[in-house]
């Protein structure tokens, strides 16, 4: 298993994180990370699988939340077994992390809870990489507080996420200063969520809707702006996806973002990653 600890440090190089929103079906969940395996070793560039056991900010009582925990990891475990891919997933609890670091490599603090200090302690003493999305709410430079807090627990590796700032109703906008403030402050990587970022929060009334045509332009210029690495939610026919539909990128799509974003780094003289060029 490649070396994850070290991708969440300062200069651990690019790397991607990508997988369909909640864990689906065995048979989705591995096509999605075949093909994330197959992009990750044809360009060089390391990638870390993707998917939640349980979504518990849904935006109706009636949505699709996931498998649970214990079916969640087994799913988790079985990505990691079969296509040899990292995986990450999201905690909500505090008694959630022990159990989840026994499988998953990244644990990942969604952003409405990017400030819940015992879930975040608790997810640091598991000697796991922290994923810490920015709340919608927060200045990029709050997010050191946060960090802080991860280090004091612990966590030896940490990242923030830059997902899109509230701009009124329905809509978040990502300030592209925002992935050096974070590097600065934060004295961390900086990801950019190229998909959260074009999501519409409740924008189609019992869910949440997206412009995913956006995605590639926005990690484009994310890196360019200084992003270290990137977080896209993927599916094979996002329609049909059980979470985030309409933000998510199709996978047959994610190749050419992936070309485009390591066009840009290569053009800025930057490093394919922890495990490439």
């Amino acid at each position: 298993m490649p070396d994850v600890v070290r991708w969440f440090q300062p200069r651990g190089g690019f790397f991607l994180i990508a997988g369909p929103c909640v864990l689906e079906d065995e048979g989705t969940n591995l096509t999605v990370a075949e093909e994330l395996a197959r992009i990750g070793e044809q360009y060089r560039v390391p990638i870390i699988f993707k998917a939640s056991f349980d979504k518990a900010n849904r935006s109706s009582v009636s949505s699709p939340r996931g498998p649970g925990l214990e079916q969640g990891l087994r799913l988790l475990e079985q990505v990691k077994s079969k296509v040899g891919l990292p995986v990450t997933t999201d905690i909500h609890l505090p008694e959630q992390a022990s159990r989840a670091a026994a499988i998953v490599d990244v644990l990942q603090i969604p952003a409405f809870l990017c400030r819940q200090t015992d879930l975040v302690l608790a997810a640091a003493a598991t000697g796991r990489p922290l994923n810490l999305k920015k709340g919608q709410w927060m200045a990029a430079e709050d997010m050191a507080q946060q960090v802080e807090k991860a280090r004091h627990g612990g966590a030896r590796s940490v990242a923030v996420t830059e997902r899109g700032t509230a701009f009124g109703y329905h809509n978040l906008v990502v300030d592209m200063r925002s992935f050096s403030i974070i590097k600065e402050t934060c004295r961390c990587p900086a990801i950019f969520d190229a998909s959260h970022s074009v999501q519409r929060p409740g924008g189609e009334g019992i869910r949440s809707g997206g412009e995913p045509r956006h995605i590639g332009a926005l990690a484009a210029a994310a890196v360019a702006a200084g992003a270290d690495a990137m977080f896209v939610e993927v599916h094979p026919d996002p329609a049909r996806a059980l979470s985030d539909a309409s933000s998510m990128l199709r996978l047959n799509q994610l190749e050419g973002v992936v070309s485009r974003v390591l066009a840009v780094r290569d053009a800025l003289g930057l490093e394919r990653g922890s495990d490439g060029a």
